[in-house]
């Protein structure tokens, strides 16, 4: 059985093929530039990897391309043997708890949610439609980022803020990230043997979030409205005091969208250096004794610890603390300096364990009050699964 994964952004398209017999991914790729010009594609394909540069003016093309090369380049003989879509889909507001069918009603859900999520909802539905115009035939599952964090009671979700801001306009805690702390949360109990688990799981990336989870259903989680909420990221502020806006405004003469440009696209890591959104340039200057990149690593490792900390008293102790995505699985100076921060509380690591990158391990030291584990992410491989459970193939 062959589901693929698909995630269309506004000018890009994802796409994972995956065995669903034995868990294997067959083939990805990423098509670059759509709608743009000097737009072009990479395949991963039996280790190799191919590029080509081809007009994509639109999505529909874009998915014309990809199902021809996986022809062409033998990867399935006949689109035949694609059985199921899934579809990474950003926002579902509160409605969606879990995976859906794609339908009618929920494309004009994504329609009607397009205000929560400007740039990223209109994307996935072109993604949706360009597919279901060249496989009308193959069923299609949205998998929705805001689903899993879907079952916070009302006291994390709801902000301080005038009730009728939530009854009216959805102003509430959605959170992000949801596919990978959902996959996450299925590891864990293979992890520790038990099915009954109190876990934070830190989705740590360019974005990043942490999620504090019991038998896999979520209690809590640090993205909000958006995912500029919670701890610092690449290019996001994360928490900020909100005043600062309209001060900004007034004194640099920016506008509201020149600023909320600012804190997402050019604050965080890049902000505080001034050069550097990628953690391991940031780690590069601090061991070259760089003020501005020590700076941007303490003040990360201070925002990871805080929530650690605060998810940890919520729950009344944890039984494990998960690290994953692109920095948690490697970023190791990090993982030890937050892990050495949490020593109050009992919490202790194995360096020599810790010296892993992009691989599944234990690092938390035998005498720990809470086990650490290091577990890459598959968030492509986790809508396949919710694909092929829903379409009962």
């Amino acid at each position: 059985m062959k589901v693929m994964s698909i995630n269309a952004g506004s000018s890009s398209l994802k796409f994972s093929l995956f065995d669903m017999n034995n868990l294997t991914c067959i083939a990805s790729g990423y098509f670059e530039r759509v709608t743009l010009p000097n737009s072009f594609y990479t395949i991963k394909y039996n280790n190799e990897k191919i590029r080509e540069d081809v007009d994509m003016p639109n999505h529909a093309v874009a998915v014309e391309v990809l199902l021809d090369r996986l022809i062409s380049l033998h990867i399935i003989s006949s689109l035949d043997e694609i059985d199921g879509i899934g579809h990474r889909l950003v926002h579902g507001g509160d409605k969606y708890h879990h995976s859906v069918i794609i339908t009618d009603e929920v494309i004009e859900d994504l329609r009607k949610n397009i205000p929560l999520a400007p740039l990223h909802n209109p994307a996935n539905i072109l993604g949706i439609e360009a597919v279901k115009k060249a496989l009308p035939n193959v069923p299609m599952v949205g998998v929705f980022d805001t689903a899993f964090h879907q079952t916070m009671e009302p006291t994390k979700y709801i902000y301080p803020v005038p009730y009728e801001w939530y009854q009216k306009y959805g102003v509430r805690k959605y959170g992000f990230h949801g596919t990978s702390h959902c996959f996450i949360s299925k590891q864990i109990p293979r992890l520790l043997g038990k099915d009954e688990y109190k876990a934070i799981i830190c989705h740590l990336g360019s974005g990043g979030s942490l999620s504090l989870v019991q038998n896999g259903r979520c209690l809590d989680t640090t993205m909000g409205f958006t995912p500029n909420a919670g701890i610092m990221m690449g290019t996001r502020s994360g928490d900020i005091d909100a005043s600062i806006i309209p001060y900004v405004m007034e004194q640099t003469g920016k506008t509201l969208d020149e600023v909320m440009t600012d804190l997402n696209k050019n604050s965080g890591f890049l902000g505080l250096s001034g050069q550097y959104s990628d953690f391991r340039d940031i780690y590069s200057g601090v061991e070259a004794n760089d003020e501005r990149c020590i700076l941007a690593f303490h003040k990360y490792v201070d925002t990871v610890v805080k929530y650690i900390a605060e998810y940890y008293v919520e729950a009344s102790g944890v039984d494990v603390i998960v690290f994953t995505a692109g920095l948690g699985e490697n970023a190791i100076a990090a993982r030890q300096a937050i892990v050495e921060k949490l020593s109050c509380l009992g919490i202790k690591l194995d360096h020599e364990a810790n010296q892993v990158r992009g691989e599944e391990i234990k690092i938390s030291a035998p005498d720990s009050t809470v086990e650490v584990y290091v577990v890459p992410t598959n968030e492509e491989l986790m809508i396949a699964q919710d694909t092929v459970e829903l379409i009962g193939a």
